[in-house]
C-alpha cells in the first residue's frame, strides 16, 4: 500500500504546473513561447499527461495511434485558431477533456485503438484552437513546432509513467495505481472548472 500511495503521489508531483505566465515572443522567440504555453497551464498538463497514460494502459497500437491523433488533430486546431475560425466553448471543452480522459483511466476504460483516437482526437481540436488563438507575436511555425514538442513530451512523461507503474510490480497493483492517478486528474478538472 505504501509503494502504491508513492507512485501516485510521485505520479500527482510530475503533473503539478509551475506557476507563471505565457512566454512573450518578444523576448523569449517564438519556439520558447510555443514550448512553453502548455507548460503554463494545469488544465493542458493534467490532460496531456493522461493521454499518454491512457495510451499506455491500452497499450498495442494505441499506445503510438493516441498521442499521434490528439498531437495531428491539436495542429488542424492549432490552424483553425490561428485563422480565426469562431469555436465555442473552447476553455469549457478544454476543461471537459480534463475530467474526461481523468475518467477515462480510473475506469481504465478498454476500447479499440481507433476508438481511443477519435475520443483523443475531439478534445485535441479544442486544445489547439486555444494554441491558435492565444499565438500573439510569434511565428506561425516555431510556435506550433514548440507546442507540438512540448505536448508530446507531456503525452511521453504519462506512457512512460504508465509502462514504468507496470514494471514496478504486480499489476494489479499498477493498474490501482494509475486508476488512482486518472480519478486525482478528473476531480482536479471538475475543481478547476469550479474555480474558473
Amino acid at each position: 500500500m505504501k509503494k502504491t500511495t508513492m507512485i501516485t503521489t510521485m505520479t500527482l508531483s510530475l503533473a503539478a504546473s509551475p506557476a507563471f505566465a505565457h512566454l512573450n515572443p518578444a523576448e523569449h522567440g517564438s519556439f520558447a513561447a510555443g514550448f512553453s504555453h502548455p507548460l503554463s497551464g494545469p488544465d493542458h498538463i493534467l490532460a496531456m499527461v493522461a493521454v499518454g497514460l491512457w495510451a499506455a494502459m491500452l497499450g498495442g497500437r494505441a499506445l503510438f495511434a493516441v498521442p499521434g491523433v490528439f498531437v495531428g488533430v491539436m495542429l488542424l486546431g492549432f490552424i483553425a485558431g490561428f485563422s480565426g475560425m469562431h469555436l465555442p466553448f473552447v476553455e469549457s471543452m478544454i476543461l471537459t477533456s480534463v475530467v474526461v480522459l481523468g475518467l477515462l483511466v480510473a475506469l481504465a476504460l478498454p476500447v479499440p485503438a481507433m476508438a481511443g483516437a477519435i475520443i483523443a482526437g475531439f478534445f485535441a481540436f479544442f486544445h489547439g484552437h486555444a494554441h491558435g488563438a492565444e499565438i500573439g507575436a510569434a511565428a506561425f511555425a516555431s510556435y506550433a513546432a514548440g507546442f507540438t514538442l512540448s505536448t508530446a513530451l507531456l503525452h511521453g512523461a504519462g506512457i512512460l509513467i504508465g509502462i514504468s507503474l507496470g514494471r514496478l510490480g504486480a499489476r494489479d497493483k499498477a493498474l490501482v495505481a494509475m486508476r488512482v492517478a486518472g480519478g486525482a486528474t478528473a476531480l482536479a478538472g471538475l475543481a478547476l472548472a469550479i474555480s474558473g
